[in-house]
């Protein structure tokens, strides 16, 4: 979230305005300073957060061939251009946050590459009014991106302070279409289940049952899939009508590993 704030100028105060002009002024001026603090700080990450969009766009399009995507859909662009990434990571990596590289979070765990987060929320097609469940919370960086684009995410962390954390940093920011648990997320989430679109930001060495079972007619999920010491695709599943599912490997990548009770 931003706001422009715009300067009053001290030229034109010199010129002796009419009293109504002042009183506006004035009222302009208290609304500067009513300006939330989030809001200033968002603003001066603006044109990193800008090239980032920029270098994000210029790699789905070197990766085309690999990904089957000509480009990244507008609302995803428009969603990775929102989202303020410096507040979803630690305050020692805050001057990194607009890198195009994953950063650590803490607890073993790490915050997605800009790329492979616009990646996989363009592999999931999900649009306004659907319903998504996303594994890893983590940050809650991706969560809100898709926040930004679908009527309600379900998130599940199985690491408790990641999940207290995320939580906190949602509600700090006005995310209020995101609800977040502490759980096991190979098992989904049965209760808000199905789901439109199922997205899983660590990697687990075979595609859980459960999710392809939460999943509706229509619905994809985006997961990466590979063993330890085994090379890792990220993947799209999509669900059939008849209830079969269409498996398609995209590209290789590495993620932290999907952590199980």
């Amino acid at each position: 979230m931003s706001a422009a704030v715009v300067p009053v100028s001290s030229r034109l105060l010199l010129q002796r305005p009419p009293v109504g002009w002042l009183r506006t002024g004035v009222a302009l001026l208290t609304l500067m300073l009513s300006v939330p603090a989030l809001a200033v700080a968002t603003d001066r990450f603006a044109d990193r957060r800008a090239a980032m969009v920029r270098e994000v766009q210029a790699m789905a399009a070197a990766t085309a061939a690999e990904t089957g995507r000509q480009g990244l859909a507008p609302a995803v662009v428009a969603a990775l251009a929102a989202v303020p990434r410096h507040e979803f990571v630690p305050a020692w990596q805050v001057e990194f946050a607009y890198e195009n590289r994953p950063l650590s979070i803490g607890h073993g765990q790490t915050i997605s590459q800009p790329y492979i987060v616009a990646l996989m929320t363009d592999l999931l097609e999900a649009g306004q009014g659907d319903v998504v469940l996303e594994v890893g919370t983590g940050s809650g960086y991706q969560a809100a991106v898709l926040a930004e684009m679908v009527g309600r995410v379900y998130s599940i962390e199985i690491v408790e302070p990641l999940a207290r954390e995320a939580r906190a940093r949602l509600d700090r920011l006005g995310i209020r279409n995101v609800v977040t648990r502490v759980g096991d997320g190979y098992a989904g989430w049965s209760e808000n289940a199905p789901f439109d679109g199922i997205i899983v930001t660590a990697a687990p060495d075979h595609v859980p049952p459960a999710l392809v079972d939460q999943l509706k007619p229509g619905g994809r999920l985006v997961i990466p899939v590979g063993g330890a010491g085994l090379t890792q695709y990220l993947m799209v599943l999509q669900k059939a009508p008849d209830g079969s599912v269409k498996t398609r490997n995209v590209l290789p990548v590495r993620f932290v590993p999907l952590t199980r009770e």
